[in-house]
């Protein structure tokens, strides 16, 4: 392996004066700046970037933390597309740290991360408590940016998509459509995505004087397969609806599957709604309606701030955007 010795003896010049113009030192001479990138070029030097970030105390990595039991699903490839895509167009390097399964791993791959002197990190948690974690980033030598979490305590440090206000829009479109009682199929119980989603759902069929909220209530887990087998799970304690709404597009597209195997027509006989805005929505039949959920604002505000790039203080704060298409129609099925 080509090191900066070797560099150094081909160009006639010491290792420190190698050391400097990688550095971007300008205390060297143009002219020993050529002998030395002349080379580096004839060598085949690569230079260890981590090495040079180390010992210059300079970064060009941006960290996202993020534990494993989220990553499967549409909406965590969108947001780990939307974080290298920022970070490139800032010329960073996106470096990833799993969270794993617990608060103190999660801890721990924030701290992996600062250690690496990232120039800041994102960290979308699921099991650090809001107020240790505004602890850590108080504490932080770099940027900590929460992502889709609300921190009361560092509300510059958190930029989050309101879900509560995205799953109200869905319900008003659907209560719109005629729709009275609705079935929801719910993600993971400790997601807050999920909460808030189920929260809004629920309180406005409350609102509409629905109280057996628990009887139009399924259990599913993110998954198409979740999905399918919530949908059958309603049908099979004989629960009366006219509409499905799933906390994501892959659960509403498996109880679109499970209706079908039903005998039923989508959305003559049930309409199906989901949130996210999958691309596969747009290409089955019926096409899903959900609601477009801004991933991009958001990770490109958190990128914007631990860069101290002016963003607009509007996107801190999304609820998302209601998608229509064909899988929700007017009430059809008789909820008497």
């Amino acid at each position: 392996m080509v090191t900066m010795l070797d560099v150094a003896r081909c160009a006639g010049v010491s290792k420190s004066t190698v050391s400097r113009v990688l550095n971007g030192k300008d205390v060297v001479r143009e002219e020993v700046k050529a002998l030395v990138y002349k080379a580096i070029e004839e060598t085949g030097y690569r230079p260890n970037l981590l090495a040079q970030q180390l010992a210059t105390k300079k970064s060009s990595m941006i960290g996202l933390v993020m534990t494993n039991a989220v990553y499967n699903g549409p909406f965590f490839s969108t947001l780990v597309y939307n974080a290298a895509k920022f970070c490139e167009a800032h010329n960073h390097r996106l470096i990833f740290a799993d969270g794993k399964q617990s608060a103190e791993e999660e801890m721990n791959a924030i701290d992996f991360l600062v250690r690496m002197k990232c120039a800041g990190v994102m960290v979308y948690a699921r099991h650090i408590p809001a107020p240790q974690l505004a602890k850590i980033i108080s504490e932080s030598p770099v940027p900590i940016m929460a992502l889709n979490q609300r921190l009361s305590a560092l509300p510059d440090n958190a930029v989050f998509i309101d879900h509560y206000r995205g799953s109200e829009i869905m319900m008003d479109y659907l209560q719109a459509q005629g729709h009275r009682r609705i079935a929801y199929i719910r993600g993971n119980m400790l997601s807050p995505s999920n909460t808030a989603r189920q929260q809004a759902w629920q309180d406005k069929l409350n609102a509409l004087g629905v109280k057996d909220t628990d009887a139009l209530l399924a259990q599913g887990d993110w998954s198409m397969e979740s999905g399918y087998r919530a949908a059958q799970a309603l049908f099979a304690q004989g629960r009366t609806f006219s509409a499905i709404l799933a906390a994501n597009d892959d659960m509403a597209l498996g109880a679109i599957k499970a209706l079908k195997d039903q005998g039923l027509a989508v959305p003559e006989d049930v309409s199906v709604a989901g949130f996210d805005n999958a691309k596969v929505g747009r290409f089955v039949s019926p096409a899903l309606t959900t609601l477009d959920i801004p991933i991009e604002h958001m990770i490109q505000n958190a990128v914007e701030r631990i860069l101290s790039i002016k963003n607009d203080p509007a996107r801190a704060a999304l609820c998302g955007t209601l998608v229509v298409r064909e899988s929700v129609g007017q009430r059809c099925l008789s909820e008497d």
